[in-house]
């Protein structure tokens, strides 16, 4: 089985209906610490709001719009219009190994165990609104210092993420060697192979059809379902 380019993760996402403390409808804001996610709309309209040590933006969202942010950006996906995208991850499997992190209030981020309580799989409608709730009740408070032109909450929530994360690297280091890292490197294989007149990796070629397992999932930014790509 060959990998999709570049070794990225797909999957689908429709942002939750629920308002939130603000009244804004949407997804529980989080950030990831060492893949670019993007967003392609393909229905409806919608925003995400995204922080970073520059501020704060709300980018409109509507089919055909694509938008992505690097590692460090907070992102809250807003539902306004029956908003649907196709999500496209860098470094497929490092995501589902714990590579992003909501902005809980400070006293969870600091207790590993709390933590991982607070951000457990949902398994129905309202655990994944209490947990989108506590991320929003961290998220406000940086959003509003950031909007005050304080960009200090926004680092904290940085360095505490990235505390939460540290144990976790060395597998992430074997995600990203089995996952992306391979996949670059076949493709210097292949350079390689063609180089020296050897065309024989061509003999593999051939299609791959996938289409999504159809189950709703509860992802960080909405009702989310996944291709599976690994198989």
């Amino acid at each position: 089985m060959f990998p999709l380019p570049g070794g990225i993760g797909l999957s689908h996402l429709r942002a939750y209906e629920w308002a939130a403390s603000d009244g804004v409808c949407g997804g529980g804001p989080h950030l990831h610490l060492a893949c670019t996610e993007a967003y392609v709309v393909t229905g409806g309209r919608g925003a995400v709001q995204t922080l970073d040590v520059g501020g704060y933006t709300e980018t409109a969202l509507e089919a055909g719009v694509v938008a992505w942010f690097a590692p460090g950006t907070v992102h809250r996906m807003v539902q306004r219009d029956d908003l649907r995208i196709t999500v496209l991850m860098q470094n497929s499997s490092l995501p589902e190994a714990g590579d992003a992190v909501f902005t809980f209030p400070p006293p969870i981020l600091a207790d590993p165990d709390a933590y991982a309580e607070a951000a457990a799989m949902p398994t129905g409608d309202a655990e994944a609104r209490r947990r989108r709730d506590l991320a929003i009740e961290g998220y406000l408070p940086i959003r509003e210092a950031l909007v005050s032109g304080d960009p200090a909450p926004l680092r904290d929530f940085h360095r505490a993420a990235a505390a939460l994360v540290a144990p976790k690297i060395d597998a992430w280091i074997q995600c990203w060697r089995s996952g992306a890292l391979a996949a670059a490197e076949l493709t210097g294989e292949h350079l390689k192979a063609l180089a020296n007149g050897d065309a024989s990796h061509l003999e593999q070629s051939g299609v791959r059809v996938e289409t999504p397992s159809g189950k709703d999932g509860y992802g960080m930014c909405g009702r989310r379902d996944e291709y599976r790509l690994d198989r």
